[in-house]
């Protein structure tokens, strides 16, 4: 069992996903036989929410088997890639839903190498952009994608569960401040002038080197909405910029993907705040952020 997926499981014990995992060897066994794949060992550290194992089929091929356990932001990442059709991204060869697994076959990224250890952040910036420009040019109007709207609602429930189930002194959050964050959440999602189909978490992790082309994105989390919030997972990894100049890391990839500044940066700041109340890192860019 991959380090990650065991760590996420036990953080989160569900009963849904407990059974998810004691049919998890039984599941892979099936698609080994659907697909007539040889599985090897699963990649370590591994995802928080799929199994992901190097595969060889019937022809010889070097492939991906990712089994995921269905969740919302990764309802339709099949249809995703379907839809990018290798251009910037894994392509797809086959995909099924066994329970509450989805399965994927995919192309093997090889030397696999992720974007994060391959090149200073500054240089990630541009490798990003540039992905994020041609995954935005896929269609999405015969494919079943939701709408942004209805991720952003999402987060902002679970967020004031959580922000009721803690005493406001250990939260640190001002109430007023996590109003702002909420409305202005869901108000970009609502109000974009230009939609497309979006990645929602790219970032330098997901970014791998190999022979196809020099780099493709991996594990999206497709929905439909505002360019602008497809930035925001690239930005929140880039901790010491987004700690010394949240604004100015903000303003450079607006400049690299011709976006709103002023958008992004509204973005970002609502995204500290409902992310904010395990990260002290990102409650203080958020104070940074305050529109004004």
């Amino acid at each position: 069992m991959p380090h990650l997926l065991a760590a996420s499981v036990e953080a989160e014990p569900s009963t849904e996903r407990l059974a998810w995992l004691v049919d998890l060897a039984e599941t892979v066994g099936q698609l080994a036989a659907r697909w007539e794949l040889e599985v090897g060992t699963p990649f370590e550290p591994g995802g928080q929410t799929a199994w992901v194992a190097p595969v060889r089929d019937r022809s010889g091929r070097h492939l991906v088997l990712k089994v995921g356990w269905s969740h919302l932001e990764a309802e339709h990442e099949p249809d995703a890639l379907q839809a990018w059709g290798g251009q910037g991204a894994v392509l797809l060869y086959d995909s099924c839903r066994i329970g509450p697994s989805t399965a994927l076959l995919l192309e093997r990224c090889e030397p696999g190498t992720p974007l994060s250890a391959a090149c200073r952040e500054v240089e990630q910036d541009l490798i990003v952009a540039r992905l994020l420009r041609r995954l935005w040019q896929a269609p999405t109007a015969e494919l079943p994608f939701r709408p942004l709207h209805a991720m952003c609602q999402a987060w902002v429930s679970e967020f004031q569960k959580r922000l009721a189930a803690l005493p406001r002194a250990a939260n640190g959050v001002d109430p007023a401040l996590a109003r702002a964050a909420e409305e202005l959440f869901l108000t970009l999602a609502s109000s974009a002038d230009r939609e497309v189909l979006l990645c929602t978490d790219l970032h330098a992790g997901n970014i791998l080197t190999a022979k196809r082309e020099p780099w493709l994105v991996i594990d999206p989390k497709p929905f439909v909405g505002d360019p602008c919030y497809d930035v925001l997972q690239h930005l929140l990894n880039c901790a010491e910029r987004l700690a010394d100049d949240p604004a100015g890391l903000v303003q450079r990839m607006a400049d690299l993907l011709d976006l709103d500044a002023d958008r992004i940066k509204q973005w970002l700041f609502a995204r500290c705040v409902i992310e904010g109340l395990d990260d002290p890192l990102l409650r203080a860019a958020a104070t940074q952020l305050i529109p004004t």
